[in-house]
Order: structure tokens, then C-alpha cells, then sequence
């Protein structure tokens, strides 16, 4: 079950994105949420706008994440590259899972396509398990974007 998340799940979403930093920093991938990246006061404005998402398994928060109607203003330039397309489209931000549970990106992704047609997502060069997810489910790498702060991103788009 996939369900918004309210002011009261902060805690736990607070818990499921440090168990998300520390799988990426086990795999290797130690710059993409460094610096406490995403931050307590973002994951707030995340719930206040009705963003951010648990995925719930037998009644216990498995994962988060943000999905944002376009268009996000990070994804206005992009370089080395173009988009597929200008269709009106959905952003996902900010996934992070409990370790030993499976088919999160496909539940998260299952969801969003049931909001749109048209899918961005970004990730970090050294994210080599989102690359893996996002090529194994038809997205296709269409340039570099950067983040407000500068840092570059990968980023990626699908439409069915």
C-alpha cells in the first residue's frame, strides 16, 4: 500500500532516509546525500505540500519518497542531452527503503504511473543501484541537470 505521508510519520521518514544513506554509502555512492541532504525542514515542506509518500507493508513503513508535478525548475536545463519529450510530466525525489525489502522502485513507479504518463527522475553518478533500477525499467538517460546548489545529476524520463 502506498499512502501520504502525514507530520506524524516524520520520525520514521527521518529513519527510512538514513537507512537510505547508509545503503548508498555501502554500495559506494557517499556524495549523493551528504551534508544532510535531504534535510529535517525539507522533509517537513515535503509532507506540508502533500508530497511525500510510504510505502506500508503488513502496517509498517517500508520506504519513502516524493513525487512532484512538473514542471521542477532543477530540470528546466538540460545538458549534454534533451529530453524525450515536453509532455507534462511527474518528478520522483528522495526514495529511500528499509535494507531486505524488495520491489520498492517498481511499487513507487507502478504508483507515479498512475498519476501521469511522463516520469523524470535524477540521480548521482555513483548511484549505481538507482542507474540499474531506472535502466531495468524502460527509462532512458537523457543528459545532466543540476541541482539548485550546482551539484550535477543524471537524469532520466519515461512515458508510456
Amino acid at each position: 500500500m502506498i499512502r501520504k505521508a502525514t507530520i506524524e510519520d516524520l520520525d520514521t521518514i527521518l529513519l527510512l532516509i538514513d537507512e537510505g544513506r547508509r545503503k548508498m554509502i555501502a554500495e559506494g555512492n557517499v556524495n549523493q546525500w551528504s551534508g544532510g541532504c535531504p534535510s529535517r525542514e525539507m522533509l517537513v515542506k515535503d509532507i506540508a505540500q502533500g508530497v511525500s509518500h510510504l510505502v506500508v507493508i503488513d502496517g509498517k513503513p517500508v520506504a519513502t519518497f516524493v513525487l512532484i508535478e512538473g514542471p521542477d525548475p532543477t530540470y528546466a536545463r538540460i545538458y549534454d542531452g534533451e529530453w524525450q519529450n515536453d509532455n507534462p510530466y511527474y518528478v520522483i525525489h528522495r526514495v529511500a527503503s528499509v535494507a531486505g525489502v524488495h520491489g520498492i522502485m517498481r511499487a513507487v513507479l507502478d504508483y507515479a504511473f498512475t498519476q501521469t504518463g511522463t516520469i523524470r527522475i535524477d540521480t548521482h553518478e555513483e548511484n549505481l543501484t538507482m542507474r540499474a533500477l531506472l535502466a531495468k525499467y524502460g527509462f532512458s538517460y537523457c543528459g545532466v541537470i543540476l541541482l539548485e546548489n550546482g551539484d550535477p545529476r543524471l537524469a532520466y524520463q519515461k512515458t508510456i
